[in-house]
């Protein structure tokens, strides 16, 4: 017969009885009301027939050849899978029914013949409900048994997790001042080792106590408003911070919002900013190094290149006078051949000192220039200041007297200035400063040396 889905679903009957004209009545009436019915004529054959295919319920009469009802219902019952059918004893009312064997080898309820039909209708619903909601309490409690085994595995991981990290975590809730609702601190919810080792405290006197302001006072009053910031406006926040902790002193923390409150996560980072802080010196120091000469140890010509640049456009703009005095140590060549490269050298240095003694302000630069060539610049200094600062210079190394037997100048270790002073103009290259100057320099050698020109351009 074909039903419709909601017919179809009201369930499977196996009627169980070795004379079936006996209950072709009662087949017929179930398989109109909508039931799926079979029918067997043997004990034998119901257990073949209930391993095949699984009945919701069994009708099963007990006065049968071979195999009573009793024995049947009995071998169901003791079968793992096949137990919890619900066994229906069927028996005529002139019939030995014996109530106590019928329930104790597993029946579940009986009916006597002839049938009423609501009468079995009704015992027939009444077992399938039963079973609908033992089938729906084993699904809810499978469910129940997976939620509880997920909610398990997600806390024992969370657990492994915060214990094994290498960084810091906590989780903070906001506790808020009744009436007005502003957040006066912060709740701690949880908070692994690393945190608490690193505030000397243990996790059991953390959690659930007030003690962020407490930890905030050793640590940054001022973090506080920002912490609030983030629970009430929802940006996250990030920042390096110094904590002297054992051998550990950097942190850098990550802080997000988490519901009414924040999460933190902190991370050990000393040994990284030992390394920046290492590096950043080394870096100074190899930028001291590529702007110095290695021999006089005053600025190498890169560095004046650089620092011309700078206040070329820097005059430019203000309309300042910039002058230079660029000056080299008269017949070094002599000196060298005849008192040797190391005396020449020590002369260099001896020189560079003195100069360096007259050139004091802070923006003026002495600069080895090349060879015996030296420069000096003079920001905001015209012709007449770059004279005073040339006659001084000439006046120190004279004061040095460093014997000069093969001079023809003089008998004692002289220089040559050549003095150039503009207003740039950004249309000018600042080089043309350094042209004027040497111009200024070939003057004073032409004219006999130990002495300074100017060239204003």
């Amino acid at each position: 017969m074909n039903h419709d889905s909601e017919t179809e679903n009201k369930g499977n009957i196996l009627l169980v009885d070795d004379i079936p004209e006996n209950l072709q009545l009662l087949s017929d009436l179930l398989l109109k009301l909508g039931y799926t019915v079979r029918s067997v004529t043997s004990g034998r054959m119901a257990l073949k027939t209930v391993n095949v295919k699984r009945p919701d319920v069994i009708l099963l009469d007990i006065k049968m050849p071979e195999m009573d009802g009793y024995q049947v219902c009995r071998i169901i019952k003791a079968d793992e899978e096949l137990r919890s059918i619900p066994v229906i004893f069927i028996s005529a009312l002139d019939d030995v029914f014996d109530k106590v064997t019928a329930f104790k080898s597993g029946g579940i309820d009986y009916i006597t013949k002839p049938f009423q039909i609501e009468e079995v209708v009704a015992r027939l619903e009444n077992q399938l409900t039963i079973q609908r909601q033992q089938r729906l309490l084993e699904k809810e409690v499978i469910q129940r048994r997976e939620a509880e085994e997920v909610l398990y595995q997600s806390r024992a991981l969370l657990v492994s997790i915060l214990n094994s990290s290498l960084d810091g975590i906590v989780a903070m809730q906001a506790v808020r001042e009744p009436t007005t609702g502003d957040i006066e601190d912060f709740r701690c919810l949880v908070v692994n080792p690393v945190i608490a080792r690193a505030f000397g405290n243990r996790r059991e006197d953390m959690i659930g106590k007030l003690v962020l302001k407490k930890l905030l006072s050793r640590l940054d009053p001022e973090l506080f408003a920002r912490f609030v910031e983030i629970v009430e406006m929802g940006e996250p926040l990030e920042r390096d911070f110094y904590y002297p902790s054992g051998e550990s002193c950097w942190y850098h923390f990550v802080a997000v919002k988490l519901g009414d409150g924040f999460a933190i996560t902190v991370r050990d980072i000393t040994a990284r900013k030992q390394m920046e802080l290492a590096l950043q010196d080394a870096n100074q120091k190899l930028e001291k190094l590529a702007n110095l000469d290695g021999l006089t140890q005053l600025a190498n010509r890169r560095c004046f290149d650089n620092r011309l640049e700078r206040e070329w456009l820097r005059q430019a703009r203000e309309q300042q006078p910039l002058s230079l005095i660029l000056f080299d140590v008269d017949k070094f060549k002599c000196y060298n051949d005849y008192y040797g490269h190391l005396a020449g050298d020590d002369c260099l240095v001896r020189l560079a000192q003195a100069v360096q003694q007259e050139v004091r302000r802070p923006a003026d630069l002495v600069a080895r220039y090349g060879g015996e060539e030296f420069v000096i610049l003079l920001p905001n200094t015209d012709v007449k200041g770059g004279i005073k600062v040339a006659q001084s210079i000439q006046q120190a190394i004279h004061n040095l007297a460093i014997p000069h037997e093969h001079s023809n100048v003089k008998d004692i270790v002289t220089v040559s200035l050549g003095i150039a002073s503009l207003i740039p103009r950004l249309e000018i290259e600042p080089d043309t400063l350094v042209a004027y100057a040497d111009k200024a320099l070939y003057q004073a050698k032409e004219q006999g040396r130990d002495r300074y020109c100017t060239n204003s351009g």
